[in-house]
């Protein structure tokens, strides 16, 4: 039998609060019944317009009225103002909702109980109950609620922008509203040949800089790990200290002073080269030289951080594996192979996928070191040496098409996604500690 269960549910459903009053715990109803009201009148009120505004955009934009035998400049509709205000009420909508489901299944819960033959527990002990059993909750709430306001939300916003028209020079409020074009932007990104050859081919780059940019890291770092940690090697703490330097110092210095130093025509590298009668190379001015340049230099800024990653792992290696390895004749070569890099990428396969995912986001080398350049006529306002994260950024500030950044911003995030858990979930450290769950 669940008839207070189910009466109470039902109560709770037709308003907030009327299934605890059945329950006879009138403080938790009265509590729910006036987020209830305040609710419903906050919704009907205040977020209503902005919620249909979400779906209109706008009726009008800035436009001049005419008083008397003069033009007067009259504020429009903002379609991007009411885009964000918009994607805020549905948030506090969902909220709304959020703890209407509480309600109901608050009532349900004391209403089983009361056909089971149990007292319904005072308001008191619920909150005691709350506090104990749900602190962690409670601490964690704000930084919750940071992450929906600041990162969620931006994220959704930034996503809807791809569905619009928003773009320069036509469609820029507050002189002109801005509409849903549905599918549109993607579209164009992958069949107008002006969009597709560049996305095409800077994605390219991009999944090959991620490669090389990676796996030249990981494995200096390892080569450089296993260097300083061979037996015999002296003043290991020196050598440490040495190769840290290029990560303890800003990276935006190291990139600086690279971009001089490459510099073709007043570069001290090229300097030294015609200094022995060699002519210099045009090291960020030429497409493939360019490429090489900065994945040179970010091996020079990631091979320390792979380099104290191994050195860690190396320590929690047994020796005992080696002693017997080398009681069976086995080689450094395959002690290597068989015990020390299997050790190290088991431990390191997480972070080796998470390095892969952030060189795709590498804004810092490419834009501070060559800033996409070398120029070419096969892109759209894009360079050689241009990421997909640093073409967003110049299709964003330098060109206003924010509906194509959008575009490109959520094709980042499905590729980052896809690669990231297809290569995490096929690591042995996942299954194992999949099959230890």
């Amino acid at each position: 039998m669940n008839r207070h269960a189910t009466t109470a549910g039902w109560l709770s459903v037709l308003s907030m609060g009327l299934g605890q009053f059945y329950n006879r715990q009138y403080i938790k109803g009265i509590l729910f019944l006036t987020f209830h009201i305040s609710g419903l009148l906050l919704i009907f009120l205040k977020l209503k317009t902005h919620l249909i505004g979400l779906f209109t955009l706008g009726d009008q934009g800035q436009h001049l009225v005419k008083v008397g035998r003069v033009y007067k400049s009259v504020d429009g509709d903002n379609s991007i103002f009411m885009m964000v205000f918009g994607v805020f009420s549905f948030f506090v909508v969902f909220v709304y909702l959020f703890v209407y489901y509480l309600n109901v299944r608050d009532a349900i819960a004391s209403g089983r109980k009361r056909d089971q033959g149990v007292a319904s527990i005072s308001f008191s002990k619920t909150a005691y109950n709350a506090f104990t059993n749900s602190f962690p909750w409670l601490l964690l709430a704000i930084p919750i609620l940071g992450v929906l306001i600041f990162t969620v939300m931006p994220i959704i916003f930034t996503a809807l922008i791809a569905f619009t028209n928003y773009a320069g020079p036509n469609h820029i409020p507050p002189k002109n509203l801005v509409d849903w074009v549905g599918f549109e932007t993607f579209i164009h990104l992958f069949t107008l040949n002006v969009w597709s050859n560049t996305f095409f081919g800077v994605l390219t780059w991009t999944l090959i800089w991620a490669f090389l940019a990676t796996v030249t890291c990981y494995f200096g770092g390892i080569l450089v790990a296993l260097l300083i940690n061979q037996q015999g090697i002296r003043l290991k703490g020196m050598w440490r200290t040495i190769y840290i330097i290029p990560y303890a110092i800003p990276q935006f210095v190291s990139l600086l002073v690279f971009r001089n130093m490459l510099n073709e025509k007043f570069g001290p590298i090229n300097q030294y080269f015609r200094y022995f009668g060699l002519e210099g190379l045009p090291w960020l001015n030429d497409p493939f030289w360019a490429k090489v340049s900065v994945i040179v230099v970010n091996m020079w800024i990631g091979i320390p951080v792979s380099m104290v990653l191994v050195l860690g792992m190396l320590t929690t290696i047994p020796k005992d594996l080696y002693e017997a390895a080398e009681i069976d004749g086995a080689s450094p070569w395959m002690r290597f192979r068989s015990i020390t890099m299997p050790y190290i990428l088991f431990a390191t396969a997480p972070i080796l996928i998470t390095q892969f995912a952030g060189n795709i986001n590498s804004f810092n080398v490419i834009f501070l070191l060559t800033g996409g350049r070398p120029v070419t006529a096969d892109y759209n306002n894009a360079g050689a040496t241009d990421l997909l994260v640093t073409w967003l950024y110049k299709l964003t500030l330098n060109l206003s098409q924010y509906n194509f950044a959008g575009a490109l911003g959520i094709m980042i995030f499905l590729i980052i996604a896809s690669i990231s858990i297809f290569s995490f979930t096929r690591t042995r450290s996942f299954r194992e500690e999949d099959m230890i769950q």
